[in-house]
């Protein structure tokens, strides 16, 4: 690791190592270390994170984000859990219960989210809170969940009866605790992003190793094309998800601008991969892999909850098609709105109008230092504008009524994470092509692996854009 690796990318290193040995202890140190403290950390007073930080920093105290409830799972504005200020003005009164929540019941801090009474009083909105088990109401239900799989990690049940919470524990300012906790999730997703990639590199190493040595049918396993098929997506999807995961750390550490919809895309690409990958290895392992002697069985159980935790992957792509739709549908209500106001505006339209018309007829370019590379980036860039073009004809076609067509934002948001990660390859080949002179054989596989997903991105890419016009949408309903 370099002696300056950046905060966010430091950890990515470390999630991803223990991710390629044990998902519970990468899940166990993610729930702490990324998104436990991580609220005080940015959102903290100076006496909080002076009290609190010091000690969970040294490990001797754990750490637990409670968020999910009965009523609350992807849909994090959900809460149930009240927060009733004082009569004295000294603090608030928790009633509420909280499940599934990662180290709760051996944590000695919490951040937990509850609704407080809006100024006016005629509404809540989500605060969040630092707690600690000591606090009388405060109650573990469950320590330990029983559950599929990451067994090694304690997932608790809490409940906080009339549990008083002094003032001074609000963290970040009263009412805004939905961002603190949506800010969180982007740190915890992008580890987990880290974790998936560790967990991926071994499956395809033992797959390797299987398919060179297994013989059936008289040759190695590795001989037939739809073993081939199968070992070369998982290379190309591990190079992938490295790539995404450290491009996106860096945005991060960077400190500008938003990253919750590559945190988001990040999420879903790495999780899903990893599950492609984890089921060729466990399906290349044949009946081998169905028994305990082997780590694949509990693989399986293990990392079934990614696709699942810190947010649906289902709702993630809407998340991710929609709030990239938005800044597009903005410039065309301007459109619009232009249209049907008096003359004076019709430069203002000119100039949109050509912009736009502009941006479908121009492919933008994509920047890349090494020339080898650039068919690759025109490729990309061509896609880039494609999906542009299929973004206005859907809000054109759609309007307000887009937010509804579930069909069609998934198929938006697979094409743009697609492009997402396919960038974030192409920023590593050119890395790698600028940093290495020497062609070895360990840089000959990454490149052919790079150029593999960008190849077979492209087609994927171009699949989901097609869908968009030609479905069966109607069928299903």
């Amino acid at each position: 690791m370099p002696a300056q690796c950046p905060p966010k990318t430091s950890s990515s290193r470390l999630l991803e190592v223990l991710g390629g040995h044990c998902a519970g202890t990468a899940l166990f140190v993610n729930a702490h270390h990324s998104i436990g403290p991580r609220s005080i950390v940015l959102f903290g007073t100076a006496e909080q994170q002076q009290q609190y930080l010091p000690k969970l920093t040294s490990g001797e105290w754990i750490s637990a984000f409670a968020l999910t409830e009965p009523e609350a799972g992807s849909d994090a504005a959900n809460v149930q859990t009240t927060a009733t200020p004082t009569p004295d003005g000294t603090g608030y009164v928790l009633n509420g219960q909280k499940r599934w929540i990662t180290n709760g019941g051996v944590a000695q801090v919490l951040t937990v989210m509850a609704r407080t009474p809006t100024a006016d009083g005629t509404g809540s909105k989500i605060t969040a809170f630092i707690v600690t088990p000591g606090m009388a109401g405060f109650q573990v239900v469950e320590k330990r969940m029983k559950k599929m799989g990451v067994r090694g990690t304690a997932t608790a049940r809490l409940a906080f009866k009339e549990m008083f919470v002094p003032r001074e524990n609000v963290l970040g300012q009263v009412g805004k605790g939905l961002k603190v906790a949506l800010t969180v999730l982007d740190f915890g997703r992008t580890t987990f992003g880290a974790s998936c990639t560790g967990a991926a590199k071994f499956c395809v190493q033992r797959a390797v190793n299987h398919a060179k040595t297994r013989v059936q049918f008289g040759e190695p396993l590795g001989t037939f094309e739809l073993v081939k098929e199968k070992l070369a997506y998982m290379q190309a999807g591990v190079f992938a998800m490295e790539a995404c995961t450290y491009e996106t750390a860096a945005l991060i550490d960077a400190g500008e601008g938003d990253f919750m919809l590559e945190t988001a895309m990040l999420k879903v690409f790495a999780t899903e991969t990893l599950w492609r990958i984890l089921n060729d290895t466990f399906q290349l392992h044949g009946g081998l892999a169905y028994f305990t002697d082997q780590p694949f069985e509990r693989m399986v159980r293990d990392h079934r909850i990614n696709t699942i935790g810190e947010g649906a992957n289902d709702v993630l792509r809407a998340f991710v098609a929609l709030v990239g739709m938005r800044d597009v549908g903005l410039e065309l209500k301007g459109v619009r709105d232009a249209v049907y106001q008096p003359l004076g505006n019709l430069t203002r339209l000119g100039s949109f109008a050509g912009r736009q018309l502009g941006s479908l007829l121009v492919s933008p370019t994509v920047p890349v230092r090494n020339s080898e590379l650039e068919p690759e980036a025109a490729q990309l860039g061509k896609l880039i504008r494609s999906l542009g073009s299929s973004v206005q004809k859907l809000l054109i076609q759609h309007q307000m009524s887009i937010v509804d067509r579930q069909y069609q934002l998934g198929r938006i948001a697979d094409a743009a994470t697609e492009l997402y990660v396919s960038a974030c390859v192409l920023n590593r080949l050119d890395a790698l092509l600028r940093d290495h002179h020497d062609h070895d054989a360990a840089l000959r596989l990454d490149l052919e692996s790079g150029r593999y997903y960008l190849l077979t991105a492209r087609r994927r890419i171009r699949q989901a854009l097609a869908s968009l016009g030609d479905n069966d949408d109607e069928a299903a309903c």
